[in-house]
């Protein structure tokens, strides 16, 4: 009598399609969280990147005779701190008076940080993370200070 023996090498294709969709949900669930902690370094650098461009602008400030922030300008002046928080993700935008000044940037959209979050620093040392628009973080440039 001959024995019939099957040899089963290898894996079914149903095995396959479970051991892959269980590594699509692993690598889901790595990725939602890798980006949420790139999001958080970017918004690190940005508030970093601001409180250099208040340091350079207190430079600015002391080098004008007589002493103003009208003319520090992002764009031209002390441009690294700025193109470093446009590179982050953040939009600039500045008030700008003769003893005073405000600068504000968007935040990168994090669990911690919603959509219109915006950080604000002014030259009286005032930091500030709302949601706001830019516009009303800092008020107006009689007064160049960041709404607390």
């Amino acid at each position: 009598m001959k024995k019939n023996i099957k040899n089963n090498n290898g894996f079914t294709i149903i095995e396959l399609i479970v051991v892959i969709a269980i590594i699509a949900v692993l690598a889901a669930i790595v990725l939602v969280n890798v980006t949420q902690y790139i999001a958080k370094g970017k918004n690190a650098a940005i508030k970093g990147n601001m409180s250099t461009i208040m340091t350079n602008a207190a430079v600015f400030y002391d080098g004008q005779s007589p002493s103003t922030y009208v003319g520090y300008d992002l764009g031209t002046t002390y441009t690294q701190p700025a193109a470093s928080v446009v590179t982050n993700g953040g939009t600039m935008a500045k008030v700008v008076a003769a003893s005073k000044a405000c600068f504000c940037t968007t935040m990168n959209v994090t669990n911690t940080e919603v959509t219109g979050t915006t950080f604000c620093v002014d030259t009286s040392g005032l930091k500030v993370q709302k949601v706001q628009t830019c516009a009303a973080a800092c008020v107006t440039p009689a007064t160049g200070d960041c709404t607390p």
